[in-house]
């Protein structure tokens, strides 16, 4: 299983970006997948999950801002990230769970992640 983040870059405060997890060597229908973040100096953080039937959880800090969804087909998980701000800024990464439900709290629980991925830098500066 491989799973590979991209589209993180600098971005201006309000600002937009989308990342992509791409994942291969498994059936993305029945995972969930989840996005955490690690900032400078801070520990990781959940940001974000989508269940295999399409449920999206958020964690608080990132609600009504970001979204996620998914291309089974594709094999594709995205995070869209609107009015972006500086405390965004961290290394964004992919993760998956074969039991396909999210814990709808997103927290940071890598006893949940089979796989997980490089990373993708967002940086969020004026």
């Amino acid at each position: 299983v491989q799973l590979q983040a991209s589209g993180g870059g600098s971005v201006q405060p309000g600002g937009s970006l989308r990342l992509s997890c791409a994942v291969a060597g498994l059936t993305l229908d029945y995972y969930a997948i989840y996005w955490f973040r690690q900032a400078p100096g801070k520990g990781r953080e959940g940001v974000s999950c989508i269940s295999s039937d399409g449920g999206a959880y958020y964690v608080d800090s990132v609600k009504g801002r970001f979204t996620i969804s998914r291309d089974n087909e594709k094999k594709m998980v995205y995070l869209q990230m609107n009015s972006v701000k500086p405390e965004d800024t961290a290394v964004y990464h992919c993760a998956t769970d074969r039991r396909g439900w999210c814990n709808s709290d997103v927290p940071y629980d890598p006893v949940r992640y089979e796989s997980v991925g490089q990373g993708t830098q967002v940086t969020v500066s004026s």
